[in-house]
């Protein structure tokens, strides 16, 4: 009989690492690019991925303002507010959240990919987008993220 054990390995937060990656999101369409950066937020690009544990890489995105839709979106989608009171519902098109926050399109889209609990709020504060080509992360020696 063979003797030999396979144990499979879990990570856990003092074995998980998490290293620095920079995206530049010029011309890159939201919803692909979003996926991309929820599954290196979540860990799902290692191979020690471990579901209840945050295993993801921290991500910087630059040009976030540079980003595109598809087809008629532009003007048809509507991004939804609500302030819990009467009559209190927001509406603004793509077009509009553009021009005024443009970050806000990634965050949202990423958001609405990661886990809605304790772990997927702590997930979502390991990225970082700037409307600019620059960023103030140099200090962690980012490397490009190649999808």
């Amino acid at each position: 009989m063979n003797t030999l054990s396979y144990k499979t390995i879990s990570a856990n937060k003092e074995t998980a690492t998490h290293k620095w990656h920079v995206v530049d999101a010029e011309g890159e369409v939201v919803g692909r690019l979003a996926t991309r950066i929820a599954s290196v937020l979540r860990g799902k690009h290692k191979p020690d991925f471990t579901p209840h544990v945050d295993t993801g890489d921290y991500i910087i995105v630059v040009n976030a303002d540079k980003v595109r839709f598809t087809g008629d979106k532009l003007k048809d989608k509507e991004y939804q507010r609500y302030s819990g009171y009467p009559g209190g519902l927001k509406r603004r098109t793509a077009a509009e959240m553009l021009a005024k926050r443009p970050e806000m399109i990634l965050e949202l889209a990423v958001k609405g990919m990661l886990p809605k609990n304790k772990l997927g709020r702590a997930m979502i504060k390991k990225m970082f987008l700037y409307t600019g080509s620059t960023h103030p992360h140099s200090a962690q020696q980012p490397e490009p993220f190649k999808f």
